[in-house]
């Protein structure tokens, strides 16, 4: 049985949260990106109902089940890239999502700051602060320079020479998608709670 699906028996209640914080930053991640492409031009994301944060539209029945059975879930919006307008507007659609990732990151962690000190380590700031440290790895994940990933539109937009679309090597993305993701997910979760502890440094210093 999974390590994540355990605590559905183990502690419902981390379970159930965990799963709504999950959710909630990859349908605003989502959101976000079909926002921008539509004020940009593109309202293919948007008539295809992509303007929600509803789970089962943003990130699907598959993604749903793949996150209860093993942890790992994800978010699709469609975007037509001829329809946007301006230079570099597939980059500031791909940004789009990983900044906001990166805003609800700080505001989690606000929570835990403005919390900490009535409420101490009570289970609702330590799911505010797991909330934070999530929104930082989803941004530090989603700006890998890696075809798929918002990171790699990116790249691709700056630096249309690369056709990644039609080298060789990218044809193997997947299997080295997967590698990374075993290889380095604890070097990317330790750099998110590196971020999330001098949020609140900075906000100590600043309050």
């Amino acid at each position: 049985m999974d390590l994540f699906l355990r605590y559905l028996w183990e502690d419902p209640r981390l379970f159930f949260s965990a799963a709504v914080i999950v959710c909630f930053s990859i349908c605003c991640h989502e959101f976000m990106h079909a926002f921008v492409a539509l004020k940009l031009g593109d309202d293919t994301a948007a008539n295809q109902g992509h303007l929600t944060l509803n789970p089962l539209r943003q990130m699907g029945v598959v993604s749903l089940i793949m996150f209860c059975l093993v942890g790992i879930a994800w978010g699709q919006v469609p975007v037509d890239w001829r329809k946007l307008r301006g230079r570099f507007a597939p980059a500031l659609v791909a940004l789009a999502g990983p900044l906001t990732n990166l805003i609800l990151g700080f505001l989690f962690l606000a929570g835990v700051f403005a919390l900490a000190g009535k409420f101490g380590e009570s289970f609702a700031v330590q799911m505010l602060c797991y909330g934070g440290i999530l929104n930082y790895l989803l941004f530090l994940l989603n700006l890998l320079p890696i075809p798929g990933l918002d990171g790699g539109t990116v790249v691709q937009n700056l630096l249309p020479q690369l056709n990644w679309n039609r080298a060789e090597w990218s044809k193997g993305i997947l299997f080295f998608l997967i590698v990374a993701l075993f290889a380095g997910f604890d070097y990317l979760w330790s750099a998110a709670e590196f971020l999330a502890g001098q949020t609140l440094n900075l906000l100590a210093w600043v309050f």
